[in-house]
């Protein structure tokens, strides 16, 4: 079955609903971004979670120190890196995390270069000049099985997934796993209990 991961989570409201609907991962953004959470509101959403849930810590070309200091303090099982991260970057945090390394796509040609990647997971998001992720757009999913087997790594499916298309996007992509945060939203950081059933709902269905 798809898992779920509903990211961009800014509040305890959000996240114990997204975890009673049926959420696999909950991600927070450490990042500069509208949905960026500051230590003590992750730290207090952490302490309130359940067993089970996976906590992911999203960074981007951080320094490795702060973001070990930052993962000791609000409990996170896994790192997700949006920038630059070097090889050697993700093979010193998988020491100590789970490590998902995205990779910005714009077509076929942007898998290439991840060969030798010491990670657990990639995570597909949409390609936009000057951003790091979240651009809230989709991308030609057709792609990804071939891609798929040469990262050699699971998939995780993200930019631009709603209510709409995730269906679709599984059936034509066949993730590992769905990644949705402006989709399931009713403003930027706030999420919709609606939205996040039915998300999650549709996804386990597909897969």
């Amino acid at each position: 079955m798809v898992r779920v991961k509903i990211c961009g989570i800014t509040n305890l409201e959000d996240a114990e609903t997204a975890c009673r609907l049926g959420a696999d991962a909950l991600g927070f953004v450490f990042a500069k971004s509208p949905r960026q959470i500051d230590i003590a509101t992750a730290k207090k959403i952490a302490s309130h979670m359940p067993p089970y849930i996976t906590l992911v810590g999203v960074f981007v070309d951080e320094n490795i120190r702060k973001v070990r200091n930052i993962a000791e303090k609000c409990r996170l099982d896994c790192i997700q890196l949006h920038g630059k991260e070097s090889r050697n970057y993700c093979k010193v945090l998988k020491k100590y995390y789970k490590i998902v390394k995205v990779i910005r796509v714009g077509g076929r040609s942007s898998f290439s270069g991840f060969s030798g990647y010491d990670v657990d997971a990639f995570l597909l998001d949409t390609y936009k000049a000057g951003k790091a992720g979240g651009t809230g757009l989709k991308f030609d999913w057709s792609i990804v099985p071939a891609a798929a087997g040469k990262l050699g790594r699971p998939v995780i499916l993200s930019g631009g997934l709603n209510n709409g298309n995730v269906s679709e996007a599984i059936k034509r992509a066949g993730p590992y796993a769905v990644d949705v945060s402006s989709g399931v939203e009713s403003s930027p950081g706030k999420k919709d209990a609606k939205l996040i059933r039915e998300f999650i709902n549709r996804a386990k269905r597909t897969s």
